[in-house]
């Protein structure tokens, strides 16, 4: 059993920056890919960013490519997310997530991943 929690969100203006922090904790963190999802009121929780166990590989969701950056240290069983030039499109309730395997071939979705942190709100305010 994998336990995440997450920290690091709060409020910013349009254009500014945050860093989300996820913290693992009861399994061998460096065998899970990570993930961040985000989910806004009504709507489906939507995949943002994952990085494979080693953290040699990233993948990113369409609308936050060049601008959010996903990052882990194996060593400190964290995964982080560097968020810039926010957008009021980018206030949602983040999640960070960890699953067995780390999927490439399609857009990952909620069921790829077996573990979740209870969330962190981020606002952006224009």
């Amino acid at each position: 059993q994998v336990h995440l929690v997450e920290s690091g969100g709060g409020l910013v203006q349009a254009g500014g920056s945050l860093r989300l922090s996820c913290a693992a904790s009861g399994g061998t963190f460096s065998r899970y890919a990570m993930g961040w999802f985000r989910q806004a009121p009504g709507n489906e929780r939507e995949f943002v960013a994952a990085i494979s166990p080693s953290g040699d590989s990233t993948y990113y969701g369409d609308s936050v490519k060049g601008r959010f950056t996903i990052s882990r240290d194996n060593a400190k069983n964290t995964v982080l997310l560097q968020m810039n030039s926010l957008k009021p499109e980018d206030t949602a309730v983040y999640y960070c997530a960890a699953g067995k395997i780390y999927y490439t071939s399609h857009l990952p979705t909620t069921s790829d991943y077996d573990y979740w942190g209870q969330g962190t709100q981020v606002t952006v305010s224009s």
